[in-house]
């Protein structure tokens, strides 16, 4: 085989491996939501993060916040925080530790999957979720779009 060709193959594959992977990635889309009654329009990563990892309890417009969890252990709460907060399970475990002990914040309340958070957050104008963003529905509107 010719270098020429070897590098023709090998490039062939990465372009079918990175189209393999566009659907993927698309499919693991997470959304930031509301209630479709909150105020809340949009939020920045760094206002989510304060959010849930309970260094900030308000929206920025002074509104009580109360953020929802995915089950402990699950990819998606992994991945949320990975992304949003650049915690992983370990360190997220360590910063809750922390912050129980010192009286500074409780973590917050974990529900089983996205469906359970999407009706949580729909009757609450106040609560805050995450869910995968096929799981959008009318009675939730989309903050932020984790990337």
């Amino acid at each position: 085989m010719t270098l020429r060709r070897a590098c023709a193959v090998l490039a062939s594959g990465i372009l079918l491996a990175l189209a393999g992977a566009g659907p993927a990635r698309a499919a693991s889309d997470l959304v930031v939501i509301v209630s479709a009654r909150s105020q809340v329009a949009t939020l920045r990563p760094d206002q989510v993060a304060a959010l849930f990892l309970g260094q900030s309890l308000r929206f920025p417009d002074g509104t009580e916040a109360v953020p929802l969890d995915q089950r402990v252990g699950s990819a998606l709460r992994d991945e949320f925080y990975q992304r949003v907060a650049n915690k992983t399970p370990a360190l997220l475990k360590a910063h809750w530790s922390k912050m129980v002990f010192t009286g500074r914040g409780q973590p917050p309340a974990d529900l089983p999957d996205s469906a359970a958070v999407r009706r949580k957050v729909a009757t609450d104008p106040n609560a805050i979720g995450y869910i995968e963003r096929g799981a959008l529905d009318p009675s939730v509107r989309a903050v932020l779009v984790v990337q």
